[in-house]
This record gives C-alpha cells, sequence and structure tokens, in this order.
C-alpha cells in the first residue's frame, strides 16, 4: 500500500482525510497522520483501519526523519512557518511534498535543489491560496487562447458564517485560525495597482477603504485589501495589466467595526501588556484609554472613538461583553492581540450545529478584437457542521486531488511551486465539481474603475 503522510492534525484536516478514506481502496493508501496531539485525529478515522496515527514531535530530527523516509507522499499541515523543517527532509530523502500556505522565501530557496532531484513541492493548493489561483488562471488562459489582453483582475475570499447560522451584530464567526484574523493586514502597507496607478493602503487605514460587491442569491459584502496583491502579477503573467487587487471579503459593516481595535490598538502582537493574567475583559478595555477621575471605561470609550448613542458601533462592542469586570483574562505575558483574540473567541466560535460560508468572487477585464468584456466569476461553499466545515472542504480537497495527481505521476513537473499550469490546475478544479465546488461565471458589459478615462 502506499503511505499518504499528513503532518499535523488540527481542525482543518477533516475533509482530508475524508477523501483519502474514501479513495483508499480504489487507489491502494495508506494514511498516517501524525502530530503531538492526535485527539482530532480519533474523532475523524472513528473505526477505519488503514489508518496509523503517529505521536510526532516535529523537531524531533529523527522522529521526523523516519516517519518521512516511510511515506510515498508528505502533506504539511502544520503552521507555515515550521514547513521548511519539513520540506528539507522531504528533500534529503527524495519525497514530494505538498501545503497549503504561501512560499516563502525559505522554501522558494530550495527550488534548484528540487529541481536536480525531480521532486514537485506543490504550495498554496488549499482554499486561498489555492482554489482562487486555479480558477483565476483557468480565465484567464482562456483569454489568452482567444488572443485577448487582459487588463483587469480582481479577487476576492472570505471564511464566513452560513445565513442559517448568522445570528450576531457582526455577521461574523471564527471558521479557520483566529489569530490569522486578528493580526490580519499587519506587516506593511497593502499594494495594488489600479487603472495603471499604484496605491498604497498603511494599515491604520486599511479597514476603511474597503470595496462593496454583490454575489447572486447571497447579498451583499465589502472586501478589504490584501497586503501585497502585485506579487502576483508575474506569477499569473499580467506585468502588463491595469489593475490587479485582491483582497479578503466581510459582510457590510464588518470592517468599520473592526477598525475600533485597530485605532485603539488592540490588535498589536509587538509587546506583552503587564499583569495579564490577572486583569479582567474591563481593565483590558480601560488600558488603551486616558485616565479619568470620573468618567466610566464606556463615557471614555464612547468619546475617544467618537460613538453616537444610536451608533451600531456600539452595540456590536456590547455584545462581545468587553465591559465585563468579572471575566478574567487568564493569560501570562499576552499581548493585546492575544488577549483580544481570547475575547473575541468567547462570542465568535462556531456552535455544534453552526454551519461556515467561504465565499470567493473573481472579476475579469479583457479586451477582444478592441472591445472590453467582463467577466465575473462567483463560488459559495456551505458546510456540513462544526466539523466537516466549508473552509476544511475548499483547503482539504484540492490538496487531496493534487496528492494524487503527483502520487499517480500525472502531474510530474519539478520544483517549487504552486498550482498555475494547466495539467495541474483543469484535473483538480472538474474534480472539485463532483463535491459541489463549481464557480458561476458571469458576461458582463466592462465597467472596470475609470470608464470616462479621467486620470487616477
Amino acid at each position: 500500500m502506499r503511505n499518504i503522510l499528513i503532518i499535523g492534525a488540527g481542525k482543518s484536516i477533516s475533509y482530508l482525510v475524508k477523501y483519502f478514506l474514501e479513495k483508499s481502496q480504489q487507489e491502494n493508501l495508506r494514511l498516517t497522520i501524525a502530530d503531538k496531539n492526535l485527539e482530532n485525529a480519533k474523532i475523524l478515522i472513528k473505526d477505519a483501519t488503514n489508518v496509523e496515527l503517529l505521536e510526532l514531535d516535529l523537531f524531533d530530527e529523527t522522529a521526523r526523519h523516519k516517519a518521512i523516509e516511510n511515506a510515498a507522499i508528505v502533506i504539511s499541515m502544520v503552521p507555515a512557518r515550521f514547513h521548511i523543517e519539513i520540506a528539507k527532509t522531504c528533500l534529503s530523502l527524495q519525497k514530494n511534498l505538498i501545503t497549503a500556505s504561501y512560499i516563502s522565501d525559505e522554501m522558494m530557496s530550495l527550488d534548484e535543489e528540487v529541481k536536480n532531484k525531480g521532486l514537485v513541492f506543490m504550495n498554496e493548493i488549499g482554499l486561498d491560496p489555492g482554489i482562487d489561483h486555479m480558477s483565476a488562471m483557468k480565465i484567464i488562459d482562456e483569454v489568452r487562447d482567444q488572443e485577448g489582453k487582459m487588463i483587469l483582475f480582481e479577487s476576492f475570499t472570505g471564511g464566513l458564517v452560513a445565513p442559517e447560522s448568522d445570528n450576531n451584530l457582526w455577521n461574523y464567526k471564527f471558521t479557520w485560525n483566529p489569530r490569522n484574523v486578528v493580526l490580519a493586514g499587519q506587516g506593511g502597507a497593502a499594494k495594488f495597482i489600479q487603472e495603471g496607478s499604484y496605491k498604497y493602503i498603511p494599515y491604520h487605514k486599511l479597514f476603511r477603504r474597503t470595496e462593496f460587491l454583490n454575489i447572486e442569491g447571497y447579498g451583499n459584502f465589502e472586501g478589504y485589501a490584501n497586503r501585497d496583491s502585485l506579487k502576483y502579477r508575474s506569477a499569473y503573467g499580467l506585468d502588463n495589466i491595469l489593475t490587479l487587487y485582491r483582497g479578503t471579503l466581510r459582510r457590510v459593516g464588518f470592517s468599520k467595526a473592526w477598525n475600533m481595535f485597530v485605532q485603539l490598538g488592540m490588535t498589536d502582537d509587538s509587546y506583552v501588556i503587564e499583569d495579564s493574567e490577572n486583569m479582567s475583559y474591563r481593565d483590558f478595555v480601560n488600558a488603551f484609554l486616558p485616565y479619568s477621575p470620573s468618567d466610566s471605561v464606556e463615557l471614555k470609550l464612547r468619546h475617544y472613538l467618537k460613538i453616537d448613542q444610536d451608533d451600531i458601533m456600539w452595540d456590536k462592542l456590547v455584545e462581545l461583553d468587553i465591559f465585563n469586570p468579572d471575566k478574567k483574562v487568564n493569560l501570562i505575558k499576552a499581548t493585546p492581540a492575544q488577549i483580544l483574540q481570547k475575547i473575541l473567541q468567547d462570542s465568535w466560535s462556531l456552535s455544534e450545529n453552526d454551519k461556515d460560508m467561504i465565499a470567493m468572487y473573481h472579476k475579469f477585464g479583457y479586451e477582444l478584437n478592441g472591445v472590453k468584456h467582463q467577466i465575473d466569476a462567483n463560488l459559495v461553499v456551505i458546510g456540513d457542521d462544526k466539523t466537516y466545515t466549508a473552509m476544511s472542504k475548499t483547503v482539504g480537497l484540492p490538496l487531496g486531488i493534487a496528492t494524487l495527481q503527483i502520487l499517480n505521476k500525472k502531474y510530474t513537473k519539478p520544483g517549487v511551486q504552486m498550482p498555475l499550469q494547466k495539467d495541474i490546475y483543469l484535473p483538480v478544479l472538474k474534480e472539485l465539481e463532483q463535491y459541489n465546488i463549481v464557480f458561476q461565471e458571469h458576461q458582463l458589459p466592462y465597467q472596470g474603475y475609470n470608464p470616462n478615462n479621467v486620470a487616477g
């Protein structure tokens, strides 16, 4: 039997494991799931007999080497910063590697050696990055095949709560790593290009410069810019495109409310709050406000953020129970971002019967025979439950499908890469249709940003 090794047993692997178990007899597969904590994996495998659970300390080089040595192919589902340890071992043992994470500089530095050994290190093949790349390249390549010229590309993705489970004022619950949500947009200005003009949004303004869009049947959304849209120009072959913008989707109103935390400084992860373990939620809020011998925390916050009495922003804060003097942070040497994450998890964690939702929206503008055209393509996926989420489905299935493509030598191009080639993205997208992961495409009159040719 061919052994597929999954390193990392977090909640995102549910559909990935399900996919391999369903394919195991047909594809002669054995599955090994390795992690220090295997409780989640035990729930997922139930009574499956062709699965081994391996307790593994990722930083135990001998144990890591042994686990990878016994694998036909390796999937890394650990936090992105740890992929490099697995990658180096895969390289030394000549094993192909799959991840859903962005290609780091460290990973890219292995490219020449990976190519020399004829290995495939496929990255960015989850949801975002992943399905976004593949679905975009499909349409971009179709435009090129007609000898059309791309002039605009926008792409937005959001992990959200399904409409039937949307029961808070923020219209949001955590469907992925909460820490990534709290730290979103940090690390430098957002960079993109609109109608030939380079644009930059510093972090403190990011959540007040949003785009608005509609997905038929699901209503209105807003999108804020990802940190660096420009890095995909060359990868997508769009060096001369006039507009390139990638962003994150939320329901309308979320970004304005989130900006309150940004302006207060609660999303900062660069320093530790003194005596954080003994701090109440109310104390945490007060730590960012001026001292007053008479005004309450609520009054000071209203004044500081200029929140009117009838402003829904206030109701959103109250809903989080953020002024509670009895709830304790109970985190030792915590940063503001870590404390905010804990407070939000109280309110935004999926309950047992909640369903999540993935929404993705692409806009393509192109010129063909002197005429401008537009294609809007969107995808919505609703999760089954708290375990088999839309997020785990849209991350796990592309990973699983690509793994079998590479394991079966249907895709053999060597190197550190993302899924931008037709011979990888077309089979993956085709199989995803069997799981109702299908884009709806609409031909529209070209709108662009600048129909009157006014300088931007």
